[in-house]
């Protein structure tokens, strides 16, 4: 999908909130969600280095069982999936106080199917094939560590809980980071600049957990959303485009594990 070649200018709704209340109100999101996985992603690698084992020698495990019994742990699955899009749910609700529809305002609807679920594939593939390339690398090097993107073990609800997770990951992390967090901080005054890079950076700071490697290629996909986003001012591309990449990581290394030895 071709883009305008210059951005244009990111103009957003007027707010009755001044802009310490939308820095604390901005700042209150991210600890009860993302920005909490940063602050425990810090000290996940902090304890990782600790170890005397290398990183590339330790493993990451996602998606991780949480019960013996399979009814269970299918249980906890989906309550954490469902539980996983309350932030999103809240800051649509905290626009929505403001503007006449926040997720038409987001560009969170299906308003354009076929150019969203296009430009989604498009960027799942500009990202998916040199991340993978680039987690292989920062792996050998030493700056990452191995995942494991699937611990749910063998059970007939595996496959489509992966799914469920990968779609709610992309709601989540591209409704808050970039939907909602360029559209408050803009508001507070921020430049455009400022706003791209530090939500690229905090996206990073919560894949740090992964190690080095996972942190600079998830800030390197923050930058590039936060452009499309704010050339196109549609989140439902970038949503798409993250599911798909974390369908294809999660649902291939669970078929693949037993088979492919640099998984």
């Amino acid at each position: 999908m071709r883009l305008p070649v210059r951005l244009p200018a990111y103009d957003v709704p007027v707010t009755p909130l001044r802009r310490r209340s939308l820095q604390t109100e901005t700042a209150l999101v991210l600890l009860l969600s993302l920005g909490a996985s940063a602050i425990y992603s810090v000290l996940s690698i902090m304890r990782s280095l600790s170890t005397d084992v290398a990183l590339n020698k330790q493993t990451t495990t996602m998606n991780r069982s949480q019960a013996s019994a399979s009814w269970l742990d299918l249980l906890y699955q989906l309550v954490g999936v469902g539980l996983g899009v309350v932030p999103v749910l809240l800051v649509i609700h905290l626009l929505g106080r403001e503007m006449k529809s926040a997720t038409t305002w987001l560009g969170f609807d299906g308003r354009r199917k076929g150019h969203d679920l296009a430009l989604g594939a498009v960027l799942a593939a500009g990202i998916g094939i040199p991340g993978l390339l680039f987690y292989l690398a920062t792996r050998a090097l030493g700056a990452n560590t191995s995942l494991a993107t699937s611990g749910l073990g063998d059970h007939w609800w595996t496959l489509p809980v992966l799914v469920l997770a990968a779609i709610q990951n992309g709601v989540l992390e591209e409704v808050v980071m970039i939907g909602y967090l360029f559209t408050r901080w803009t508001q507070a005054g921020w430049s455009w600049v400022q706003v791209l890079m530090t939500s690229a950076v905090i996206r990073g700071t919560y894949h740090l957990y992964q190690g080095f490697g996972g942190m600079v290629g998830n800030i390197v996909m923050g930058l590039v959303f936060g452009l499309v986003y704010r050339r196109t001012r549609r989140v439902m591309p970038l949503v798409i485009a993250h599911a798909i990449l974390d369908i294809v990581a999660f649902v291939g290394y669970a078929l693949l594990k037993d088979h492919v030895s640099w998984l």
